[in-house]
């Protein structure tokens, strides 16, 4: 029987105890996403979305990936994604949300300069 980690784990708990960290994974469980997007997503200035990125992304939870000057984050973490799951239901499409917030939101990523989204 494996000894279970309660530090590792209440960790992980708190990482999703926060709305705006929970709000984040939702998306990112998705797709992979720039910060001006989760920024409009969130109503939420730059600082404040990339402190919660940084908590995630020190947790091993999610990776930040380089496009030319801008910075996507994906999900990387398959237990995470299988809480998720549990805890908000299976993906459905992208973010209903997010959607909207890519269409009105200037924003130079390369998905936003070809339409992609």
């Amino acid at each position: 029987m494996n000894a279970t980690d309660y530090n590792k784990l209440a960790g992980r708990i708190k990482l999703l105890s926060h709305p705006a960290r929970l709000r984040i994974l939702d998306a990112l469980r998705r797709e992979a996403e720039c910060v001006c997007h989760l920024e409009a997503f969130l109503g939420k200035p730059q600082p404040y979305v990339s402190q919660q990125l940084r908590l995630l992304h020190k947790a091993g939870v999610i990776q930040a990936e380089k496009d030319g000057l801008n910075v996507f984050y994906r999900l990387v973490d398959n237990e995470m994604i299988v809480w998720l799951d549990h805890i908000l239901g299976p993906i459905e499409g992208e973010h209903p949300e997010m959607i909207i917030h890519k269409q009105v939101v200037f924003c130079p990523c390369p998905k936003c300069e070809t339409g992609d989204y």
